[in-house]
């Protein structure tokens, strides 16, 4: 069976102005700069290739079945569920799909590489790569294949999934600090996406995942202090479908489809077959839903934040959203009310949204909209309201 061909996808354009390193300008994003390695007192890494591409190594890709064997070896030691690119086709178009195109790049994070296949085809794409990889099997391989560069790789002992956890004292591998991490992944070319990260979901735990993206996102905190960090994940084609649903699909319009369309941009690069080209360190087969995997890029979009919608509120807007679109064929005058406001007839008129709409039919753009209006209400400085949002906070960190 031979795969879709992903397009080549549209390069972003370039952010009109840049914030200082340090704190980012209100209503902006923080840009990944050179004065970040200045600041610190080190030179740039060593090898640097033009217009920030490194030169090819020129590094064997080992094909489908040496990676299948890889990864056989690494049932023996046992651990979590886990998918992994192991066809070299599949791995070039993913490649293609991250964009590894004509001037500055980003380097790229890959989360969970296991047998490296898509590592190597980075490497000798030109591409800088910082590998986070929890699976001690697959460590032995990666740091000899790190020793053989000259500064283009950097293997690091962690689960890009346990990412801050909320702990007290010391975090222990393979639990990994933000800030630490991107000590190393700062670099000296100046982009307007600082970072692509690219990992495989877990099955598991796919949308708490997701959960986590979205509400440090809003926040701009973990991975999105440093700006807008771009993410390259594969997914469900359930959860596809649930961030890209349409205002009236009862089943899939949720808050995390409102959350989403309103906070990144959302596009769809690649579909592949479950049963291609992937394969999984485990003993045992687990259903799934639908039939493909989607890799999607997800990108904060440039101007979410406004005078009404900022980090410091985000969490109520998102605790506004999940509790709207709780009951999706409920009257939104019905949820206002309830919050005890009284004017919510002449707050949906001057908003221009019929004030018979169901929660379900609302637009992700008007769910904006009327956060930024209820901000002159007395709506959200209800403490049983600000009881509710530090809540929903803890049930989406833990």
């Amino acid at each position: 069976v031979t795969p879709p061909v992903a397009k080549e996808p549209a390069r972003p354009a370039r952010g009109s102005g840049a914030a200082p390193c340090g704190r980012a300008a209100a209503g902006s994003w923080r840009r990944g700069c050179g004065r970040c390695w200045a600041a610190r007192g080190r030179p740039p890494p060593p090898g640097r290739g033009v217009a920030g591409r490194w030169p090819s190594p020129g590094l064997r890709v080992p094909e489908a079945a040496e990676a299948e064997r890889l990864v056989q070896e690494a049932r023996r030691v046992g651990g979590p569920l886990r998918r992994f690119i192991a066809c070299p086709r599949l791995a070039r178009t993913v490649q293609r799909c991250l964009g590894a195109a004509r001037g500055p790049q980003p380097v790229v994070l890959e989360c969970g590489p296991g047998p490296g296949i898509l590592t190597r085809t980075l490497l000798n794409a030109g591409v800088r790569v910082v590998a986070l990889e929890s699976h001690p099997a697959f460590l032995p391989n990666l740091q000899s294949l790190e020793n053989s560069l000259d500064g283009q790789l950097k293997v690091i002992y962690g689960d890009f999934f346990r990412l801050d956890p909320l702990v007290t004292g010391t975090v222990k591998p393979p639990a990994v600090c933000s800030d630490k991490l991107f000590e190393l992944l700062l670099h000296t070319i100046e982009t307007d996406v600082p970072v692509k990260i690219f990992g495989i979901l877990p099955q598991k735990k796919e949308r708490n995942t997701l959960w986590r993206l979205l509400f440090i996102l809003y926040e701009c905190s973990s991975i999105f202090r440093y700006g807008r960090v771009e993410l390259n994940i594969f997914i469900s084609e359930k959860e596809y479908k649930v961030l890209t649903a349409k205002p009236g699909e009862s089943r899939a319009y949720q808050a995390l489809s409102v959350l989403c369309q309103v906070g990144c941009e959302i596009q769809l690069l690649h579909m592949v077959s479950l049963l291609y080209q992937m394969t999984q360190v485990s003993c045992y087969k687990c259903w799934l839903p639908n039939d493909h995997l989607c890799l999607v890029r997800l990108t904060p979009q440039r101007d979410l934040f406004s005078e009404g919608l900022k980090p410091t509120n985000s969490a109520t807007f998102i605790f506004m959203v999940k509790q709207c679109l709780a009951k999706r064929k409920s009257r939104l005058t019905d949820r206002l009310n309830s919050w005890s406001l009284d004017n919510s007839g002449q707050l949906l008129k001057a908003l221009e949204i019929p004030t018979d709409v169901v929660t379900g039919n609302l637009y992700p753009e008007d769910y904006k909209r009327l956060f930024e209006a209820l901000q002159n209400s007395s709506v959200f400085t209800e403490s049983w309201f600000h009881d509710e949002v530090l809540e929903s906070i803890r049930n989406i960190n833990l």
